[in-house]
């Protein structure tokens, strides 16, 4: 099996022993991302929004990096500290993500990396 790993400055990097994504064929497996600023690799603040955004910023980039684009998603896995914002998510993400929609799934989760609040990954298929 071929595997290409995908790296782009336009995003954080990894903070652990991982890659932003690995590309095989024409599938790629994004990592996580949270809502940290790719400069500063600190979260965009405190607010929830804010974080969602930059974390969709954030996979969009390294989707480019690889190819594609958000559109190109055909799975979603969304990871919530807090599951009354799912409604919030759900805007955000329709604003960002074309249509028709990939396949979801939404977890809550006790905490995350750096104190984040959001996290989502994504399969692409290109």
């Amino acid at each position: 099996m071929n595997k290409d790993i995908i790296a782009t400055p336009d995003a954080p990097a990894a903070i652990g022993p991982y890659s932003q994504a690995v590309k095989t064929g024409l599938v790629v497996f994004l990592s996580g991302q949270i809502g940290l600023d790719p400069v500063t690799k600190e979260l965009v603040g405190a607010d929830f929004e804010a974080q969602v955004r930059q974390a969709f910023r954030n996979l969009a980039a390294v989707a480019k990096a690889a190819g594609g684009s958000l559109a190109h998603a055909v799975k979603f896995t969304l990871f919530l500290t807090d599951l009354s914002q799912f409604g919030k998510v759900n805007e955000i993400m329709a604003e960002v993500v074309p249509q028709p929609y990939p396949a979801r799934s939404t977890v809550g989760v006790a905490s995350l990396p750096k104190g984040a609040q959001f996290e989502v990954e994504a399969i692409l298929v290109l």
